[in-house]
């Protein structure tokens, strides 16, 4: 991983922790796959921490732009699926 987690300093260490989980949560989609509910799971505390879609929005921007990985097409997947399913992306 060459590239850093976009992140606010208005953040609590514990928000940032969460923050990077979720995006840790996007890359482990694309690379092996992970559990839907887990998933959904870490999305509603990353909502919790930025609940306004344009904030979203440019951080998750931000994030595909260095890392190739798109949170908004995983999390939508993850939406689409059924309880037990494992979201893989691909590239």
């Amino acid at each position: 991983m060459e590239y850093q987690y976009p992140i606010s300093l208005d953040w609590s260490t514990e928000e940032i922790i969460d923050v990077v989980k979720f995006f840790e949560s996007i890359e482990k989609a694309y690379e092996k796959g992970i559990e839907r509910e887990q998933l959904m799971g870490i999305y509603r505390r990353f909502k919790e921490i930025v609940p306004s879609k344009a904030e979203e929005k440019t951080i998750c921007n931000d994030f595909e732009d260095q890392s190739g990985y798109s949170s908004y097409r995983t999390i939508q997947q993850a939406k689409a699926g059924q309880s037990g399913d494992i979201i893989r992306m691909k590239k």
